[in-house]
């Protein structure tokens, strides 16, 4: 060989050497994790969703952008609380996307479809919102969790609220879907078990808010307390219609928390004395708490609630399986015993999951005072839906 082309062949080497330093430690990086943000971001519950992805961010922002040592890629998908269109939305995060992992509802018509698409394609599904008693009874599966709370939970802790509270008379009022009936019959369940009856149970279709005849029907029927079960913006035109008919007065209206969460100022002078039961409240004044209001309100210019705590918390499980295998989600069994076997420090207070992967967790007494709902009492502590129908 010449000098010439000796000199060429090394500046070669030199150049593919440069090459390679970067490529390897490309290679070395795990590819992203994949994480499908399925939820409401327009229509009624669109602020929801919104409070959810926030609270899910937050978290991943305090481990600096990584759970299990692997970055997130989040793709979202507005699943308009729609449950015609949820199969075909799941399976554009499943099969187009080829996300890891996903997380959503608030709708929960819209979490049936999407836990049957979990099942049946073994698919980690965290539900965030959606209170469905089948995700977490006869559609349990391995791989679907909840980081929220069933329908049958607040309901419940109401109904022996409203019988303490000496009510013996009550009618129902929500939208005639599986969230409203399943809130209705936990409720019943407790209210009558405690020596009350239901004497009439009120709907209107999903997401109606032509509430005056129904509201003429309470009037004229006259029962100790109204039981009401609506969220976002259903909420605030029937608390602004309730309260415009004269019932307030005569007729205690109650509810689960979701009745007056992330409404109040929407809703104003019309929600004020408002009591409510739900897994979180204003007020708990615990450092955990104390500092995931901080960082929140610094993050986002608002003040959290309960949504932006389900959002905050399925992170949080997420990140407890993807810790215990090392971001490998190949390692399925694993990662799913993990946050069976997780203790999450909640800001609602730490919980542990069931059997069938719902929260089990205290039951707060709320009552609306200014713009927060305060916390009052616990109505049941460290309360574990029955889970009906789970064969896990």
């Amino acid at each position: 060989m010449t000098r010439s082309t000796l000199t060429v062949a090394a500046a070669a080497a030199l150049a593919l050497g440069a090459l390679a330093t970067p490529l390897a430690t490309q290679a070395q990086q795990p590819a992203k994790l994949k994480v499908g943000f399925m939820l409401p971001y327009t229509g009624t519950f669109a602020a929801l969703g919104v409070a959810i992805e926030n609270g899910f961010r937050l978290h991943l922002a305090e481990q600096g952008g990584k759970l299990g040592g692997r970055e997130v890629e989040i793709v979202k998908v507005d699943d308009e609380s729609d449950p015609s269109k949820a199969t075909d939305n799941v399976n554009k995060l499943i099969k187009r996307d080829e996300v890891d992992v996903v997380v959503g509802t608030v709708h929960s018509g819209v979490a049936m479809a999407m836990a049957k698409v979990a099942k049946d394609t073994g698919t980690l599904l965290i539900v965030p919102n959606a209170g469905a008693d089948a995700v977490t009874g006869p559609m349990c599966a391995p791989n679907i969790f909840r980081s929220s709370f069933s329908n049958w939970q607040p309901a419940y802790a109401m109904g022996e609220v409203a019988a303490k509270r000496g009510h013996k008379k009550v009618m129902t009022i929500t939208w005639k879907y599986a969230a409203g009936d399943e809130s209705v019959g936990g409720f019943k369940e407790a209210f009558e078990k405690n020596g009350g009856q239901v004497t009439k149970s009120l709907n209107l279709p999903f997401p109606g808010v032509e509430f005056q005849a129904l509201l003429t029907e309470i009037a004229a029927a006259k029962p100790d307390a109204v039981y009401a079960f609506f969220s976002g913006g259903g909420a605030v035109k029937f608390l602004k219609d309730y309260a415009a008919a004269g019932l307030p007065k005569t007729v205690p209206l109650y509810g689960p928390g979701f009745l007056t969460d992330g409404i109040l100022e929407a809703a104003g002078d019309v929600s004020q004395g408002m009591v409510t039961t739900l897994h979180y409240a204003d007020g708990l004044n615990t450092p955990r708490d104390n500092a995931f209001r901080l960082a929140y309100a610094k993050a986002y210019k608002l003040q959290p609630d309960v949504f932006a705590v389900q959002g905050y918390d399925a992170a949080q499980m997420l990140g407890a399986g993807l810790k215990a295998v090392g971001g490998d989600t190949t390692k399925k069994p694993q990662l799913i015993a993990a946050i069976e076997a997780a203790q999450i420090e909640s800001p609602r207070g730490p919980f542990k999951l069931s059997k069938a992967h719902n929260p089990v967790q205290d039951i707060y007494i709320r009552k609306v005072d200014g713009k927060v709902n305060q916390v009052t009492g616990i109505a049941i502590k460290a309360l574990a839906d029955p889970a009906r129908g789970c064969r896990l």
